[in-house]
């Protein structure tokens, strides 16, 4: 049985306190925010001590486990310092995405997890589907071979105004890079165009190519400028033997076999299936969950913090591109 809190009690922070308190492995212990009433108003709905200062619930809780659910500038300034408090007490973390905002503190998060010998992963919710899962099956049986190509497309409609000119390149694309390095591997080098749509003050459609380690190459197309309500996700992976497309991270992913008119498809059942998007969040984790129980090492977290890190070194090289209008080393970040 772990002992887990989560810190950080906006909607996120309560959905994953929801899913801990679904899960026989798991004792929800305590939750803290800064601000006073969601605080208490979380603490109280779940029947658990509420606190505003992480240390102090760390302390006296001693819990296993602790996610970190806050925001802040870029929608991830805050995470550096709970998270760093959280591995000084012992826990396991798992962060929502972006790990930061800036990639020093990024770095001395995943590096102090390693000196503790503590598991850090990032909530990459889009990898831990059944679709994407079968999709990464079919590439480890060998059935996609050497890769080629990869697009990644995703698109949400964001139109309030917010607090930087790159959000939209640095909140979003943790999932977009996460994919497809998740299937492609490295990136090496990154070549961004973006644009800022009528009447916004930020970068909010970018078109991103891709260059991998392995030799592939890639796309990424991301935007805040898109309405809900139709597909917002699709990722393409094609190699010299054949490509699979995936649609709407949990919806279908299909099998195209090089040479053979016979695709292979999964869509996700009426019954039984995913009901929404915040089961996304349950498969991401109660994966991690079980990584702990079952004794996982920090370096086979499925999703881990270095995978965060190396998401936002992509995604500023893509920023600097932007900058200079050059290719960008990522190894220069």
């Amino acid at each position: 049985m772990l002992r887990v809190c989560v810190i950080g009690m906006g909607p996120i922070g309560n959905l994953h306190a929801d899913i801990y308190k679904e899960n026989p492995s798991v004792e929800l212990v305590g939750v803290c925010d800064i601000i006073k009433e969601r605080a208490q108003a979380a603490g109280i709905r779940l029947g658990v001590p509420w606190y505003l200062d992480a240390e102090e619930m760390l302390a006296e809780l001693k819990p296993d486990l602790c996610s970190v659910a806050t925001g802040g500038y870029e929608y991830a300034s805050d995470h550096y310092k709970p998270t760093m408090q959280a591995l000084a007490a012992g826990c396991h973390v798992l962060c929502e995405k972006p790990i930061s905002n800036e990639i020093a503190p990024a770095r001395e998060m995943v590096a102090f997890a390693k000196e503790k010998g503590l598991c850090f992963a990032i909530d990459f919710n889009h990898r831990f589907t059944p679709a994407a899962k079968l999709a990464k099956k079919w590439q480890e049986e060998g059935r996609i071979g050497e890769l080629l190509f990869v697009n990644m497309a995703l698109w949400i409609g964001k139109f309030q105004e917010l607090d930087s000119p790159y959000f939209h390149l640095k909140a979003l694309n943790p999932h977009s890079v996460d994919m497809v390095r998740h299937f492609c591997g490295d990136i090496v080098k990154v070549h961004c165009f973006a644009m800022k749509a009528p009447g916004r003050n930020l970068w909010s459609t970018a078109s991103i190519n891709l260059q991998f380690k392995n030799g592939a190459v890639g796309h990424i197309t991301s935007s805040y400028d898109i309405e809900r309500g139709h597909p917002m996700e699709r990722c393409e992976v094609a190699g010299t033997k054949g490509r699979f497309v995936l649609e709407d991270m949990w919806r279908e992913v299909t099998l195209y076999p090089a040479g053979n008119m016979v695709k292979q498809m999964y869509t996700n059942p009426v019954f039984g299936g995913y009901r929404g998007f915040d089961d996304t969040f349950r498969n991401r984790i109660n994966s991690f969950v079980d990584q702990i129980l079952n004794g996982a090492r920090p370096d086979e977290i499925d999703g881990s913090g270095e995978d965060g890190l190396e998401a936002q070194r992509v995604i500023q090289a893509a920023i600097e591109s932007l900058k200079t209008g050059q290719v960008v080393d990522v190894s220069s970040i």
